[in-house]
């Protein structure tokens, strides 16, 4: 059975013993580098630095709340905004796997510009064992590139430090109620942020329904999973598609884009079932949907796949 306090113990001491120098950490705010950043802190304190990069692909809100949560757990925090950047990087890109890659590279030059202004020499990351699992390598297919492990630059100079890289997703909650995190029971967001959420091209106004519509997905579930109208599911969000459909706004024929709601029910992320979600709800964030975005999408559907054969996100 695992005991998350001894694996606290013995992980803090293996990076007290490991890291011998300044390291910085890539934190998302996620349950998974949240844990990391803290146990780090545990084991080499002044040592750590911990920077945040607002990607312009987050959910609503989330920088602030991330800056908020950070800061009660007493870690140093930078905050790097890099919106501009990133849409420039990604400007015209489409395919997945490229997505991911890009995203990779361009979150390791900005820790690699955050490494010289500390003098760092580790790179701490809230690596698990699905990212590397569905990255890849040896035998193994690549499902999809995790930013932090598939999309990393053969390059990169820091020296990358994993303390929860054999740990499953319910491991690593069980770590964060230990260490009375928050974000233990928050759901997984992906590192690439709505980039993959968001299929086709990249652009601020498309990632930005995708973002009210996500918001409006969590909104509507939070609200009547409190109401005991259904069960949380482990994982939910909306997707944007680059599916045009005629649609009707008053009297006028207009065509929009499609936004997918997508929730699942999983232990470790490994395998997944679509949750069964009444048609009312469903009804309400339809309704919601595409009247907050009717001038870009007059379309929504819901995706009953299971993964496998499906993923549980869209790229």
């Amino acid at each position: 059975m695992f005991d998350s306090a001894s694996f606290i113990e013995e992980a803090a001491q293996k990076m007290k013993d490991e890291i011998d120098d300044v390291a910085i950490i890539a934190c998302s705010g996620g349950v998974d580098s949240t844990v990391a950043a803290v146990i780090a802190n545990q084991a080499i304190g002044d040592k750590l630095h911990c920077v945040y990069v607002d990607t312009g692909l987050m959910r609503k809100n989330e920088t602030e709340e991330i800056q908020s949560m950070l800061s009660t757990h007493g870690l140093n925090l930078t905050t790097v905004f890099a919106e501009n950047r990133y849409f420039e990087a990604l400007k015209g890109i489409t395919e997945p796997e490229q997505k991911r890659k890009i995203i990779g590279e361009l979150f390791i030059r900005i820790f690699e510009e955050e490494q010289t202004k500390v003098n760092a020499k580790y790179l701490v990351q809230g690596t698990i064992a699905p990212d590397w699992i569905e990255s890849g390598g040896g035998v193994r297919d690549t499902i999809k590139s995790h930013h932090n492990v598939g999309g990393l630059p053969e390059d990169m100079t820091l020296l990358v430090v994993e303390p929860l890289r054999d740990l499953y997703k319910d491991e690593v909650r069980d770590l964060a109620r230990t260490l009375e995190i928050k974000v233990a029971e928050r759901q997984p967001f992906p590192g690439p942020g709505l980039a993959i959420r968001c299929l086709g091209e990249l652009t601020k106004e498309r990632v930005h329904a995708v973002r009210e519509a996500c918001a409006i997905v969590e909104e509507e579930f939070e609200n009547a999973a409190s109401e005991g109208k259904m069960e949380i599911p482990w994982q939910y969000f909306a997707a944007l598609l680059p599916v045009k459909s005629v649609g009707v706004h008053g009297d006028v024929r207009v065509y929009g884009e499609t936004v997918v709601v997508r929730a699942v029910q999983s232990l470790d992320g490994m395998s997944a079932r679509y949750s069964e979600i009444p048609h009312s709800i469903l009804q309400k964030i339809s309704t919601r949907i595409t009247n907050s975005l009717k001038e870009s999408v007059n379309r929504v559907v819901y995706d009953i796949t299971h993964k496998p054969p499906g993923t549980i996100e869209w790229e």
